[in-house]
């Protein structure tokens, strides 16, 4: 019966992932690129601390190959930066199992402030953009979209995964 849930999960984490990947690299206004929450990021954090012992750096760099292809970015840039997202996650997600969704908020918006502090800076080293520290409002926006996207993400393993 475990072997059998455990199985059922692997679609719905990739399915997931492929839909924030989605929500990633829809186009929007230049406007409105600042306010976008990293979508990615916060799925594989989700999937991180719900399935620690299935989820992790693998799906990380997984996804940010396949987000590089989608951007056009250096191959390997995100695939690094998704890694440590995974890496960060499983590093602490016995401690943030414990907190509740307002208290796990503030750790998501830090973590993926220091996925897009990293993003900034390898673009800068490559000399495609200057440095602009416009990004932390993404940071931001993801930590206060967390309570609701956790409930959200739950919800879609219950209904689905059966995990």
């Amino acid at each position: 019966m475990a072997a059998q849930s455990k199985h059922a999960v692997y679609p719905t984490v990739w399915v997931t992932l492929m839909i924030s990947l989605v929500l990633q690299v829809m186009p929007m206004p230049e406007s409105m690129l600042l306010l976008r929450p990293h979508w990615l990021a916060m799925t594989l954090i989700y999937w991180c601390l719900a399935l620690p012992r299935q989820v992790g750096v693998f799906h990380g760099f997984c996804a940010g190959l396949l987000l590089d292809l989608l951007e056009g970015t250096p191959m390997g840039q995100n695939a690094l930066l998704l890694s440590v997202v995974a890496f960060l996650a499983l590093l602490l997600y016995q401690r943030m199992r414990v907190y509740s969704l307002w208290q796990q908020a503030p750790m998501v918006m830090v973590i993926t402030g220091l996925v897009l502090l990293g993003e900034q800076w390898l673009r800068v080293a490559f000399g495609v953009s200057r440095l602009h520290v416009q990004f932390i409002f993404s940071a931001l926006l993801s930590g206060m979209l967390w309570p609701w996207f956790f409930t959200l993400m739950l919800n879609v393993r219950r209904r689905f995964a059966q995990g």
